[in-house]
């Protein structure tokens, strides 16, 4: 594979998913603590042989895909049409600026799609030049008419269900979505079918069991129900950190500039909650420290956004297979006041980390005037974070 082929995804998600009943579109809806469609595109948007991530949404879904994706990097949203098949054309047109080699094209309803079946479809492809994950039939089909008659029995060992990222050579998948579209075909279901009406012959690869489609109410009572027991050890942890005040006009707490007298005396840029939130989350990991993953001595960090260092504990968490369960911060202060703050701290939070702002607590408290914070002469925060685990032996 030559190391100047680029590889891009497109993430369908402008549907209505009026099959999953009411809630609004099943997209935009949580399902073990995150959305389905940050499920969707995380594995896309951290794979390091992705160069570039293209959602495609209902223009009317702006807003709600904004607050599910906040930290993911991707492509400007292109607008979806009637189809999924229209979608995925407009998906296509949107990256022909980025002239990728290769595109896989996803489901976002597809909320859990692992890094191993996104790497055996860019391998598959880079191979034939067209591929789709599928897996085997366990029970036996059958063909019916009309009536419900049954009217053959295929043979099982040759049937597969078909699932997705499909992965093509970019030029020939956009080539046969432009054909289609002159030619008033919009009635393929998948991408694959598409490819072989323009003659392309469609590899398969190994797909996964729990890359299933959420589609009705139940799959999403399934799936909460797969989550709950899967990831069972669930362990806390708590953090702690202080600064002390300094020349300045403002202090960062929670993500937040927080206008004020004083700035923070720090390596970094001293934000207290987001410290010792990191500490509370590897703690829970019994991964070291803060200052074991982000010494002090180094220049690298000196004035570094206290961001990218909760990003990197939530990846830790990824990583081993987790997810956030909770985060709570306490900040012990004089001034500046919180609690006006409150909600937008918690919003902070929850973009940085990709955790539902339902799971985010920030409180504030003073120390009665005693004490260094009761003089004002500094910051303390605690924090704690609930993280569930898969079990592991």
């Amino acid at each position: 594979m030559a190391k100047s082929e680029r590889t891009a995804a497109v993430l369908v998600a402008a549907g209505r998913g009026l099959r999953a009943g009411a809630g609004g579109p099943k997209q935009y809806r949580a399902i073990g603590g995150q959305t389905v469609i940050f499920r969707a595109m995380q594995p896309f948007c951290t794979h390091p042989r992705i160069d570039a991530v293209q959602p495609v949404l209902n223009p009317d879904d702006a807003a709600m895909f904004n607050a599910a994706c906040a930290g993911l990097t991707h492509q400007p949203p292109a607008a979806g049409g009637a189809t999924r098949q229209a979608s995925v054309h407009a998906g296509l047109e949107a990256l022909a600026a980025q002239r990728p080699d290769f595109v896989l094209i996803h489901d976002a309803a597809r909320a859990f799609v692992s890094q191993d079946v996104i790497s055996r479809a860019i391998e598959t492809a880079h191979r034939t030049g067209a591929a789709i994950p599928t897996v085997q039939v366990a029970d036996t089909i059958k063909l019916v008419d009309e009536a419900g008659n049954i009217v053959d029995t295929p043979v099982r060992a040759r049937l597969r269900i078909a699932q997705t990222p499909q992965a093509f050579r970019y030029d020939v998948i956009l080539e046969a979505h432009r054909r289609a579209a002159r030619e008033g075909r919009d009635d393929f279901t998948d991408d694959a079918a598409i490819a072989e009406w323009a003659g392309l012959t469609v590899a398969t690869f190994e797909g996964d069991v729990a890359n299933m489609k959420l589609t009705t109410p139940e799959d999403f009572v399934r799936e909460e129900a797969r989550l709950a027991a899967a990831l069972g050890d669930i362990r806390t942890g708590t953090g702690y950190d202080v600064h002390a005040f300094g020349p300045g006009d403002h202090v960062m707490i929670c993500g937040v500039r927080v206008p004020h007298s004083k700035g923070f005396l720090a390596h970094s840029d001293g934000d207290v909650g987001l410290h010792a939130l990191v500490d509370a989350i590897l703690g829970a990991l019994a991964d070291g420290d803060i200052g074991s993953h982000f010494p002090p001595s180094d220049p690298k960090w000196k004035g570094a956004s206290s961001d990218r260092f909760l990003k990197y504990a939530i990846e830790r968490v990824a990583q081993r297979g987790g997810r956030i369960a909770n985060l709570e911060v306490t900040l012990i202060c004089e001034r500046p006041k919180i609690g006006p703050l409150r909600d937008t701290m918690r919003a902070r939070i929850a973009g940085i980390s990709g955790v539902d702002i339902s799971r985010i607590a920030v409180k504030a408290t003073t120390s009665e005037r005693l004490g260094f914070t009761g003089r004002e002469e500094g910051i303390a925060a605690t924090a704690s974070a609930t993280i569930r685990l898969p079990w592991s032996l």
